[in-house]
Formats: C-alpha cells, structure tokens, sequence
C-alpha cells in the first residue's frame, strides 16, 4: 500500500512531532492498526545529475510504485516525502537529526556526509551513483561575459565565489594548486550559495564562479557568463551519489531496495528518452530544457548509471585529503562508507557504461529528437539556416560539451575545433601554430 505525501514548507516539516517528521517513523493507520512507514527524501532539484534519485524519480512517479508492490507483500502502508534543497550540507544536516533517510548530493559532500554521520553517531552508507563525469567536467568556472580574464593564472588576487565543501569548490581548490596559486592566499574565496554567487558575479562584486552542474551551464546559456576552466582538465572523475542512513537501511532493507529499483528505472527511462526527460526536468525546476540537456543528453556531460565504479571509489579517495586541508573533514574511512550490498540485491547488474566519445549534436524547434554529427564541420552547415533550438559541441580536447555558440572556435587548415575555454584554445594554437581562433559567424561561414 502506498499513501502520496507531498513535503511541506521544511518549517513546518521539522516542527513535526519526532515520530512523523523523522522517515522510517511508524505509526497507527487510523483504518485499524496497520503499520505506516514514511520515507523523508532529501534532494536538489536544480542539481540535474541527481535527476534519477531526486526530481525525475519524483515526477515518474517509480519509487511509489515501487512501494505500493511492496506494500501489498508486507501489508505496510508508506508514505514519501520529498524535500528539495539547493546543495548537499543541508541534506546532510538533516539525515545526521534523523529527518532525511535518503538524499543524494556530489562527492565532496558524500563524504562530508560520511564523516559528520560518523562523528554524530547517524552513520551513512553510499548506495548508488546518479550521474558522473570521468574525467571531471561537470564542475566549471565561469567569469562575466566581458570580462578580461582569459586563465586560471590571471584569478590571483581575484574574489572568486564557490560553495566551501562542494565538488565545485573541490574542483576549485586543485585547478589553483596546478596553476601554482595557493588556494588560501591567492585569491579571495567567497564562500556563498550557488544563486548568491551568481548574482554577486553579475553585480561584479565577484570576479568569478566555481559552482557545480547545472549553474555554469545555465548562465553561459543565457549571456550572463563564459567559461574560464573546465573541470575536466583536471582529468579526475566527480560524481554524483545516493546515501542513506544505516539505521533506516537495516530497519527497512526493503524501502531501500525500493529506491534502488524505481532510482535503476529513471535511469533507463532518462536514456531511453533523453529529450522528453529533459523537458521533464526543465518543468519540474524552471530550468531552461537545452541546459538541461546539455549535462543530461544523449552525449551530455554527465553519464548515468547506479553502479559504484571502481574509478569513481577511488577518486573519493583522493578528495578526501582535500577535504582535510580545508579543515572540513579530519578523515574519512571510504572503505567503510561505500556499501555496494543494497545494490546488488535490488537491480540487475548495472550496466557500467564506457561514455562514448561525445558528438555534436543538433537541436531543432519542434522536434522531440535529437541529431548527432561526426564532426563539428558537419554540426555547423547543419547550423546554418536552420531553426535552431541548440547545437552542441565537444571540446576538442576534454570532451566536454558545451553550446556551440559559446564555444572558442578555432580554424586550423580546413578543421574546425571548438573548445570551450580561452585557455584550451590557446594551448593548441600554440602546438599548432597555423591555427588561428575565430568568431562562432566566421565558422559558420568557413563550413559552408
């Protein structure tokens, strides 16, 4: 049996009475005695690589379904409720009181939640992977459309804003110390809420931007930045994943392989359907559907799949020592964290996917299907005199995709390479020195 429970306001919600407030409190069906079970999941609704545990899941409706069958086999009657946030550290505040059993969040704040529910005495154990990028390009920084700065090298000294203990701001931290900037002296770190930070970088009150999926995509899309950096030239894997509270797992082992099992159908659906589900996601959360699409696409940025691959294990492993540089773990035990049982036993083997190389792909108005090229040659004189939706291309070196018409073109002979920083631009203009940038019109005209 499945009873719908749509979260109240978070005020209300935690001045509930302990018993309902907090997921797994039973209580007395007021039909006659029957058991009820809520299950309170926390989730980020505009961080759209978590899609398949949080705002896609929901608006498939798969988990209730999950529960109604198993409601009928246990004669339990369990209600959901949904509490959307904007980053992981409230989620985890929330599961380490007993008041979220299951929320999904980045790496960085997956063992931020470790660490905390270890020290609170509210262990938590990582289930499952939403969506994941291997060599680390869903965190981006991003500076104001106009602004002079073309590299890493030229932040020092600059207010660059990220969210402390994020992926992002983990992204942030490694780009500096490979650029030779200590990421404590060199620049004025501004420790703000992803919508905080945007705003201050379009008052100019920050000089850049280090923020997760779907932010430096959503405000490139919409004239309000550019990228400087691209995550995945660090080439280390970030990810998102799924954690639960060991107490709630090992009381209701099965509402968990609920979740794992309806969390395995969004995944499929997702790519089955790409479009749809990114039009999906753009309703649920107000998001622009073409940034969605571009972390969530057939060849988007972030891959999905739930399996706890060894290379996303060991990145965890190696975000954990900077972690503790910036004060905000004093260790983590991965190993102990990492539970791969649940999964296991409530799907198939999942699939573990090598992400294909990625394409250009081209959107047009009024189609619910995509079209892919082999080249951005191709992409670009299917561009011209179309009407055009979004068009897509891969960085010619990361990989990472990006909107072709905010990437950095470059002609070199009768190639056309897009990428999606300055700086990756002018590293290979400088191994290839025929090579010249040239404007997103000009290459336009150069493939026809």
């Amino acid at each position: 049996m499945f009873r719908k429970r749509v979260a109240p306001h978070l005020a209300l919600a935690l001045a509930l009475p302990l018993a309902t407030a907090c997921g797994g409190g039973a209580g007395a069906d007021a039909g006659g005695g029957a058991k009820t079970v809520t299950v309170t999941v926390g989730y980020q609704s505009k961080t759209i690589n978590t899609v398949t545990a949080g705002t896609l899941l929901r608006s498939l409706g798969y988990f209730e379904q999950e529960l109604t069958a198993l409601g009928k086999r246990d004669g339990t009657t369990y209600e959901v409720k949904w509490q959307d946030y904007a980053t992981g550290a409230p989620i985890t505040a929330q599961m380490t009181a007993g008041k979220i059993d299951i929320g999904s969040m980045g790496d960085f704040p997956l063992l931020i939640n470790a660490a905390r529910g270890k020290e609170l005495k509210q262990p938590t154990k990582l289930v499952s992977v939403t969506g994941y990028n291997l060599r680390g390009g869903l965190n981006t920084l991003v500076v104001a459309p106009g602004s002079p700065l073309q590299s890493l090298t030229d932040l020092r000294g600059k207010k660059v804003s990220t969210s402390v203990g994020s992926a992002a701001d983990g992204t942030l931290v490694r780009a500096l110390e490979e650029a030779g900037i200590d990421p404590d002296r060199g620049i004025r770190k501004l420790n703000q809420q992803p919508s905080v930070g945007a705003s201050a970088l379009a008052a100019g009150s920050a000089d850049a931007l280090s923020q997760f999926v779907a932010w430096p995509g959503q405000l490139a899309f919409a004239g309000q930045a550019k990228a400087l950096y691209d995550g995945a030239e660090l080439n280390l894997p970030t990810f998102h994943g799924v954690t639960v509270r060991a107490k709630f797992a090992d009381r209701h082992a099965g509402v968990l392989d609920a979740f794992l099992a309806a969390q395995r159908r969004a995944t499929d659906h997702l790519r089955a359907e790409p479009v749809a589900a990114a039009e999906s996601v753009a309703k649920e959360t107000g998001l622009p559907a073409e940034v969605v699409y571009l972390y969530n696409g057939a060849n988007g940025i972030a891959t999905f799949d739930p399996a706890l691959r060894s290379e996303l294990i060991d990145a965890l492993r190696k975000d954990v020592p900077v972690l503790k540089a910036e004060k905000l773990v004093s260790g983590v035990d991965v190993d102990a964290f990492v539970d791969p049982a649940p999964l296991k036993r409530a799907v198939r083997a999942p699939d573990c996917p090598r992400p294909p190389a990625a394409r250009p792909e081209l959107w047009l108005k009024g189609q619910e299907t995509t079209r892919s090229f082999a080249s951005p040659k191709e992409l670009l004189k299917a561009v011209k005199g179309a009407d055009v939706r979004a068009a897509y291309v891969p960085d010619a070196v990361t990989g990472t995709l990006w909107f072709a018409d905010r990437a950095v073109w470059v002609a070199d002979g009768a190639d056309l390479r897009a990428f999606v920083t300055p700086a990756g631009a002018h590293a290979y203009i400088v191994r290839h020195p025929a090579a010249r940038t040239v404007s997103y019109a000009d290459a336009l005209r150069l493939a026809s």
